[in-house]
C-alpha cells in the first residue's frame, strides 16, 4: 500500500495538472468565439460566390470552359490536408490524418502529393510520402492574403498540368463539441449543370463579357473555398480543444476525488493502528 506521504503527492500533482487544463479550456473558449465570428461571416460570402458563378456558367459558351473547371484523364493527384500545430485536442487532428490514409488507399492507382497546412500533418507524411509543400506557417500570421499565396501555388501546378485533381480535406465546424471530417474536391470546380424549367430563361447583362468574370471570379472562389476550409479547421481545433480539456479537468477531478478518499482512510487506518498500539502498550504496562 502506498504510504500517506506518496498519496499526498499524487494529489498535489493532479491538483497542478487540472489547473493547467482548467486554464486552457478558458483559454479555448475564448479562442473559439473570436474563431466562430470569423467562419460565421465568411461562409455566406462564399456561398454567394458560388451562386454568382452557377448563374454566370448557366448561359455561359460550354466550348471556353475555364482551365479551372477541365477535367482530364487523372494520373497525379494533390491533397491539401488541414490540421493545427499544436496536440491536446482530442482526436481533431487524428481524424484528418486518418482521412487522409484512407484516402491514399483508395487513390493508390494514381501519384499523390500532400499539401500540409499545419505542423500535425506534416510529421504524420513527411516520412512516407511525397510532400508538395509544407504550409504550416499560415497560421503565424493567419490571414486570406498567407492562404492566397498558398492556393496560387496550387493553381498555377494545376494549370501547369502537374496535378489532375485537388483535393483539400479539414475538419468542418458545426459546434464546440461536433466537427466534421470533410473531403472537398477543389480542382478541377464543379460547374453544376443547368437545371432551368422549361419555359424559364434567365436574361443577365454582363459587364465585361460572360467568360471574363469567370476568368475572375473562379480564381477568388477557389481561394475563398481553401481560406473558408482553414477558418473551419481553426475553430473545430478550438472547440476540439475547449472540450478535450474539459474532460481532461473532470477526469482530473475525478481521480483527485478517489485518491482523497483513499488518502483518508488510510490516514484513519493509520490513525486506528497508532491507538490500539498505545492501549495494547498502557494494558501491558498496567499488568506487568
Amino acid at each position: 500500500m502506498a504510504n500517506l506521504k506518496e498519496i499526498r503527492g499524487r494529489i498535489s500533482s493532479i491538483s497542478s495538472t487540472m489547473q493547467i487544463t482548467r486554464a486552457m479550456k478558458m483559454v479555448s473558449a475564448a479562442k473559439l468565439k473570436k474563431a466562430q465570428d470569423a467562419i460565421v461571416m465568411l461562409r455566406p460570402y462564399s456561398e454567394k460566390l458560388q451562386e454568382i458563378i452557377q448563374n454566370v456558367n448557366s448561359s455561359s459558351d460550354p466550348d471556353q470552359i475555364s482551365i479551372y473547371a477541365q477535367k482530364r484523364e487523372v494520373k497525379r493527384v494533390l491533397f491539401i490536408a488541414v490540421t493545427s500545430n499544436r496536440g491536446l485536442a482530442g482526436a481533431f487532428n487524428s481524424s484528418i490524418i486518418k482521412e487522409l490514409n484512407i484516402q491514399f488507399q483508395n487513390n493508390s492507382q494514381y501519384e499523390i502529393e500532400v499539401l500540409t497546412i499545419g505542423k500535425k500533418a506534416y510529421d504524420a507524411v513527411r516520412r512516407s510520402r511525397n510532400v508538395y509543400a509544407n504550409g504550416s506557417s499560415v497560421f503565424d500570421n493567419l490571414n486570406f492574403d498567407a492562404v492566397s499565396n498558398l492556393t496560387e501555388a496550387v493553381m498555377t501546378s494545376f494549370k501547369e498540368g502537374k496535378f489532375d485533381e485537388v483535393y483539400v480535406i479539414y475538419n468542418k465546424f458545426v459546434n464546440a463539441a461536433t466537427q466534421d471530417v470533410t473531403v472537398e474536391q477543389l480542382l478541377p470546380i464543379l460547374m453544376p449543370e443547368t437545371t432551368e424549367e422549361p419555359g424559364v430563361e434567365a436574361d443577365y447583362i454582363f459587364e465585361p463579357n460572360k467568360n471574363e468574370i469567370l476568368d475572375n471570379l473562379i480564381p477568388k472562389s477557389i481561394k475563398t473555398q481553401v481560406f473558408k476550409a482553414v477558418l473551419d479547421s481553426v475553430a473545430s481545433e478550438h472547440g476540439a480543444r475547449m472540450t478535450a480539456m474539459h474532460k481532461a479537468t473532470d477526469n482530473a477531478q475525478e481521480m483527485k476525488n478517489g485518491l482523497v478518499i483513499f488518502y483518508n482512510k488510510a490516514r484513519q487506518a493509520a490513525i486506528t493502528n497508532e491507538i490500539l498500539e498505545i492501549v495494547s502498550g498502557a494494558e501491558a504496562l498496567k499488568n506487568s
